[in-house]
């Protein structure tokens, strides 16, 4: 934004300067009429550029508020509020969440009722939407001014989505059988981009004596509506990469961290406990590009109380070879008249038959 207006003062105030001077070069050929119409253009030109100024001053101190705010927010990490900031991070994650999966008004009220405005990119997505909407409703226009608004920054990016946005445009002209302004278009908006997408241009140009009726799946592919969603997925990218933001929600990130530690091959076969993340299907998806957890030494947890198995609390083997921890079943003896009874199979035997299994 402050290199926008930067870009826009200058622009407007050198081309004051040149009108001032060339006024001034003619100065004796210009009536009096004719010297305050000019001059009151200029002075209108000028009040226009200081509004446009003040807008973008307000929209510079809002930023830096908000950059002023997350560092604080960073800085106020301690001891005594740990779990309160945490909480605040949690709500900032679930609230990136909803933004990227396009629940908005969720999002908006998660963050105003927990005031944590500007410690997320609430108006960034906002604006994303109305782009979103737009290639939703197969309209480009909002999507290639913002091309335009960004185009240094996409072009060191060497992103290629402006000139997808162009072959779009040009395919729905082939499809509503305006050939000529099909033509017209790609002289003017596709043959720039001719020296390093020339495979691409020409598949499109080709669809000129294809059309849209073709069944020629080449080109056939062009004219099907998910081009549109492809689009709109490309803008997501493009704008998280602007912004420096991560490809992946956050609360997907955060998930596959814990998921990677817990998936092991036991999670995906039937007997896997309930307790288990992992027995769930949409965690089982999120996870199942990420490696199985290494352990280098066994670790057995106990079917009845959860707990882990160890020097401590030894596991016991009962005579049907099901496993269960001295803890749980001392307490089951002691509450049976020194019987347990395998919460599996419902066998009952006496505590003085089990035998202690060793970990190696």
């Amino acid at each position: 934004m402050i290199r926008v207006n930067h870009r826009i003062a200058e622009k407007e105030v050198s081309a004051v300067i040149s009108s001032v001077s060339a006024a001034a070069d003619r100065c004796e050929d210009m009536t009096s009429e004719e010297a305050v119409t000019h001059l009151t253009s200029l002075v209108s030109r000028l009040q226009g550029l200081k509004r446009k100024l003040e807008e973008g001053s307000k929209v510079e101190a809002l930023q830096a508020q908000r950059c002023r705010a997350r560092l604080e927010h960073l800085e106020s990490a301690n001891a005594d509020n740990l779990n309160e900031w945490n909480d605040t991070r949690l709500k900032r994650i679930l609230v990136d969440y909803m933004l990227r999966m396009s629940y908005y008004d969720s999002a908006v009220k998660l963050a105003e009722s927990s005031n944590i405005q500007d410690l997320v990119d609430l108006d960034a997505f906002l604006e994303a939407k109305k782009i979103i909407d737009s290639l939703h409703n197969k309209e480009v226009a909002s999507a290639l001014a913002w091309c335009a608004e960004n185009r240094s920054r996409l072009k060191k990016a060497k992103s290629k989505f402006e000139f997808q946005l162009r072959l779009q445009e040009f395919i729905e002209l082939v499809r509503a059988g305006s050939t000529l302004p099909a033509i017209e278009y790609s002289r003017k908006y596709l043959a720039p981009w001719g020296a390093t997408h020339m495979k691409e241009l020409q598949r499109v140009m080709a669809t000129l004596a294809f059309r849209s009726t073709t069944e020629c799946e080449i080109y056939k592919v062009l004219f099907e509506a998910k081009q549109w969603d492809y689009l709109v997925e490309q803008f997501k990218q493009e704008f998280c990469r602007l912004f420096g933001m991560t490809l992946e929600p956050l609360l997907n990130i955060y998930l596959q961290a814990g998921l990677s530690a817990l998936k092991t091959p036991f999670c995906y076969e039937e007997d896997c406990p309930k307790e288990d993340p992992l027995s769930q299907e949409g965690f089982r998806k999120l996870a199942a590009q990420l490696p199985f957890s290494k352990q280098h030494h066994s670790k057995l947890v106990c079917y009845i109380t959860k707990e882990l198995m160890d020097s401590e609390n030894p596991p016991l083997v009962l005579p049907n070879g099901y496993v269960y921890s001295a803890k749980a079943l001392e307490e089951m003896a002691k509450k049976n008249d020194g019987r347990v009874t395998c919460p599996r199979t419902g066998d009952v035997c006496n505590y003085t038959e089990l035998v202690k299994a060793f970990i190696s």
